[in-house]
């Protein structure tokens, strides 16, 4: 058996198994390390398996141990510590209810107030999962309270909470530059404008559904006074964004080190508003902790199963193909969103982009396009399939958070925010400047 055959068989292998719900990291690690094995033990015409066993070893312990010491890694636990002590603090909700006192009034003005909620708990803790579990609990509930449209009222958090994975920071953003090794700063930057791109969106679709059934969202009452003290309130996530955003931008900080400053404060605004005890931050770095090591075990079964493809030669010959294709940009463009877009009804992010990547970075590198400008489509590709049926991760995550909708009624919602993501894409597609305008003014 060819190494080309054992590499096919590996991707079939893999595909099986992340669809029957093996943990990502078992299902690439077990694989290529089979995978690996095969091919050296082969490789010499016979079935040699005494001379696979060191340079397997080697592959898998060396690439693992490389990963796991690369600096860029190390902004990760940084990342997810900032969102899980922020949360606790009560940091990450507060720009929801200043958006919340502040739009009641308008024609499902609740509803934009999720969406920007969203917005400011992503651009703080960088998960889209996270993001929509903890603003479902929240949103949710109140506005069906208020006698909202239960599919309004859901959708809106679900296509909300994947604002996580293009507004810095950003964990699709980290791991897509450590694999294509590419300014993870630039890549945070980059997604900024496609970010608020998909946010206005977002809200023109809630007031395109409002204006055509009032009744999917009654108005709410807000006095003057608790809008002022809402707004008031906001202010440390501000900061955050701005200490993040604007560190990196300023050249002040790299993107590891606004993380860490980013912590700090974090750390010192929740005990001054003594909204954080011992007792709570501990639990908070315990979580990161847990977290981290799930990124960290992914990462790394990302990276052997990244050398094992490069063994394979399997990424060059799709290169070859494509090229004995002659494609036009816009049918390569087709292909890859086509694609995304069908691995995204049934995987998750992480794993579609560990799948996809060793074949289409060469591609876009043979198109001579921009890899920074190629990490914001296929973050916003990953970001639709959050959404996209019939496995739309935010879909379930806010079903099961508010238990008292459906995932029909969630699914019915969520497709009226699909038409405005896929215009969204094409923007991006045809101009990328709108990826590239704040990282190339550095």
């Amino acid at each position: 058996m060819d190494a080309m055959t054992i590499g096919l068989v590996a991707m079939a292998a893999v595909l099986v198994l992340l669809a029957a719900r093996v943990p990502i990291a078992f299902a690439l690690a077990g694989v290529a390390g089979v995978g690996t094995f095969l091919i050296y033990a082969t490789r010499a015409g016979g079935w040699m398996p005494d001379r696979a066993l060191n340079p397997t070893s080697s592959v898998l312990f060396s690439n693992f141990f490389d990963l796991v010491h690369s600096y860029d890694l190390s902004m990760v636990p940084l990342f997810v510590a900032l969102g899980n002590i922020a949360f606790y603090a009560g940091i990450t909700t507060r720009i929801y209810d200043a958006a919340a006192v502040w739009l009641r009034q308008l024609p499902g003005g609740v509803a934009m107030a999720s969406v920007l909620g969203c917005g400011g708990f992503s651009a703080i803790s960088g998960s889209s999962i996270a993001c929509a579990s903890t603003m479902g609990r929240i949103c949710v509930p109140e506005m069906l309270r208020m006698g909202y449209d239960p599919r309004l009222a859901t959708s809106s958090v679900a296509v909300g909470g994947t604002l996580g994975s293009l507004i810095p920071p950003s964990v699709l953003f980290i791991l897509y530059g450590i694999f294509t090794e590419t300014s993870i700063a630039q890549l945070f930057l980059a997604g900024i404008l496609p970010g608020l791109l998909s946010l206005a969106g977002m809200l023109l679709v809630i007031a395109w559904w409002v204006a055509r059934d009032p009744a999917a969202a009654p108005r709410g009452e807000a006095s003057d006074a608790s809008r002022l003290e809402a707004a008031l309130a906001a202010w440390p996530a501000v900061l955050l964004f701005v200490v993040i955003v604007g560190g990196i931008y300023g050249g002040i900080f790299t993107a590891t080190e606004a993380a860490a400053v980013s912590v700090v404060l974090t750390t010192i605004i929740g005990f001054a508003q003594r909204r954080l005890t011992l007792d709570v931050f501990w639990r908070a770095i315990r979580e990161s902790l847990t977290q981290t090591a799930a990124i960290f075990l992914i990462a790394g079964a990302a990276k052997i199963f990244v050398s094992f493809v490069a063994l394979t030669g399997m990424a060059g010959a799709v290169v070859g193909w494509v090229a004995d294709a002659e494609l036009s940009f816009a049918m390569l463009m087709v292909v890859v969103v086509v694609i995304y877009l069908v691995l995204g009804m049934f995987l998750d992010p992480i794993g579609i982009m560990v799948l996809t990547l060793p074949f289409m970075v060469p591609l876009v590198e043979g198109y001579g396009l921009n890899l920074i400008w190629f990490g914001v489509i296929v973050v916003k590709l990953l970001e639709i399939g959050l959404i996209t049926p019939p496995v739309g991760l935010n879909v379930f995550v806010v079903s099961n958070v508010t238990k008292s909708v459906g995932i029909d009624k969630i699914f019915a919602g969520v497709t009226r925010f699909l038409a405005i993501d896929m215009l969204v894409l094409v923007l991006l597609i045809l101009f990328p400047v709108i990826s590239l305008l704040i990282p190339g003014s550095m």
